[in-house]
């Protein structure tokens, strides 16, 4: 199986970048990982939210093609623990799937087309996370699941 992290926009901290760099690389010991940044819609100045949810919304559903498990990172989507979201993913790969796709949306979230098209919701916390810190938070956690899912010792109880 493989599993894409798809996001708006890039991040521009470097001490950011550079743990998530990090954490790319040790998931893709385990794993074939794709981060893939959508690139800015194309939108300048001061918009209506609902004009940059809508331009962000058509990238986010451009790179869902060809994905058979599409699921947004959403606030108020499924709760759940670490090792909880390991078997969350070990069922996925049981079912077999090939594809799994998180989303992460950008300042404004989700438009109600990407909501209609991507029933499959996540949370990483019910906190309100800047879509660079969710980037870092999602890919410690799918690290952690990796480990836990092969029986290494990352994660502590």
């Amino acid at each position: 199986m493989k599993i894409t992290l798809n996001s708006i926009g890039r991040i521009e901290n470097q001490h950011l970048r550079s743990l998530v760099d990090e954490y790319e690389k040790r998931i893709r010991h385990y794993i074939p990982f794709e981060l893939v940044y959508l690139g800015r819609h194309g939108m300048t100045g001061k918009q209506p939210e609902l004009v940059y949810r809508e331009a962000e919304g058509r990238l986010i559903l451009s790179v869902l093609k060809g994905v058979d498990y599409p699921v947004l990172l959403d606030q108020n989507g499924k709760k759940t623990d670490s090792p909880g979201f390991a078997d969350y993913i070990q069922q996925a790969m049981n079912r077999g799937t090939r594809h799994m796709a998180f989303i992460i949306g950008g300042a404004y979230g989700f438009s109600e087309s990407v909501y209609k098209s991507v029933p499959e919701r996540l949370s990483l916390s019910t906190m309100t996370l800047t879509h660079q810190i969710t980037r870092l938070v999602f890919m410690e956690q799918l690290y952690r699941a990796m480990t836990l899912l092969k029986g290494e010792p990352y994660h502590h109880f």
